[in-house]
């Protein structure tokens, strides 16, 4: 009885996220066709590119809609964080560092490719939330993972919508980087490579701990504080409270990828310290 109230609740909670997916998409193609916004393109262009990566590893390396999923997941940190790295390294050898993180810079304008590379990477996040729709890749009453694509896919919309805090966005996207090192781990150990004694999965579990605090749990809190320090700076709007919001839920889901992480991390080498006992 309590399994089937479980298998309900999550079918509740699918059958909610793909109704406001299906809002999103709709919104897209209305504010494409009649506002002619045609370089949302790039949302779509993304959309397809991704959806296109899963068919090629579904048809070429494997059928399991987990390890598809994580690959092309793993595709996406790789391609976003170069494209970050990209962005933010030819600004500096452009202009230096010289107002690069004032506020008129994060809010009113959008960085060279920037606001094409937010599209692209918005289109990936409405792919994946369909993916694990899809193939049910989610637990729980309100699975976090669909939550975090939810407030990602409304702050990203809306930014580009209302072409602003487009460099904000692009900032937040740093923690792609870390994400590496996560999908890496799940590639990894659907590939059965497990030893956390092994040179490789040290210095995978090193990277990881590392990215995870520079590159998403510092630049968000960093992000966080700019808004409230800045906040005077803001016009009357949407903008401030939504970014807030976007961000305060970013660092909640973050703590909670801490925990996970760090038990992760206690159950993978005390898996192995059990099996070299046995040896």
């Amino acid at each position: 009885m309590a399994r089937t109230s479980h298998n309900e609740s999550e079918n509740r909670a699918g059958s909610f996220f793909l109704a406001t997916l299906l809002l999103w998409l709709v919104s897209v193609l209305l504010e494409i066709a009649f506002n002619k916004r045609r370089e949302l393109l790039f949302i779509l262009v993304g959309c397809c590119f991704y959806q296109t990566a899963n068919w090629v590893v579904r048809s070429c390396v494997s059928r399991d809609p987990l390890f598809v999923n994580t690959s092309v997941s793993l595709l996406h940190s790789t391609i976003t964080s170069s494209s970050v790295v990209f962005i933010l390294l030819n600004l500096w050898l452009k202009e230096g560092n010289k107002d690069i993180f004032e506020h008129s810079q994060l809010v009113g304008a959008a960085w060279p490719w920037a606001y094409k590379a937010l599209c692209f990477s918005c289109g990936y996040f409405a792919y994946d939330q369909w993916d694990m729709l899809q193939y049910r890749l989610y637990s729980g009453r309100i699975p976090s993972i669909l939550v975090h694509h939810l407030i990602l896919l409304i702050c990203f919309t809306l930014a580009l919508y209302r072409n602003v805090t487009i460099n904000y966005l692009i900032l937040t996207l740093i923690c792609e980087i870390h994400s590496i090192f996560l999908h890496t781990r799940k590639v990894r150990r659907m590939a059965g490579i497990r030893d956390a004694k092994s040179v490789v999965v040290t210095i995978e579990w090193v990277l990881n701990w590392v990215f995870f605090f520079v590159a998403r749990l510092a630049a968000h809190v960093f992000i966080t504080a700019k808004l409230i320090i800045d906040a005077s700076k803001f016009d009357k709007g949407i903008e401030l409270p939504l970014a807030l919001f976007g961000m305060a839920g970013m660092n909640l889901l973050n703590i909670g990828l801490g925990f996970d992480l760090f038990g992760a991390f206690k159950r993978e080498m005390w898996t192995s310290q059990s099996n070299h006992r046995r040896e």
